[in-house]
């Protein structure tokens, strides 16, 4: 898929990558090593905002969940248009979503779908990737949910 075929679907999509986050830390916030960039930790932050504040099935809906993964996957692309370019890409390999949730919720899946559906839409056939879900205790600031990617890209 040509850059400006993901550039039209992000302009459908209303998506634009001004005031992205920065890491947190002592990290960057894309590293590429050999053909494979791995995009740092995402969370749901929109122009510095934080969003979707707590667990699961308790402060937060499951349909504020996957609007909160498809904020933190606005993220991860918005930073792979930054160190990487789309012109690079060559595809989605895996992503790696831990959440946060009341004891008795069930609807992990659906909140990874959130991240899962937007890559496909933007993305097309590259946005196609493996997944996994993890159940976690904490996560900084009390996000409700996080993002880990890693793509293969072109060495071009």
């Amino acid at each position: 898929m040509e850059n400006s075929i993901i550039a039209d679907n992000l302009k459908k999509l209303g998506i634009s990558f001004a005031n992205l986050p920065k890491p947190g830390g002592s990290y960057v916030a894309v590293n590429i090593r050999g053909n494979i960039a791995y995009v740092a930790i995402q969370f749901p932050i929109r122009d510095g905002h934080f969003y979707h504040i707590g667990e699961l099935g308790k402060e937060v809906t499951t349909e504020q969940g996957y609007e909160a993964a498809r904020m933190a996957t606005t993220n991860v692309l918005g930073q792979i248009d930054r160190f990487v370019g789309f012109d690079r890409l060559v595809g989605l390999n895996h992503a790696d979503i831990c959440y946060r949730a009341a004891k008795d919720w069930e609807e992990a899946p659906r909140v990874a779908d959130g991240a899962s559906d937007l890559f496909l839409e933007v993305l097309g056939d590259m946005g196609k990737h493996t997944r996994a879900i993890f159940g976690v205790d904490k996560l900084p600031r009390g996000f409700c949910m996080s993002l880990t990617t890693s793509f293969t890209i072109s060495n071009k």
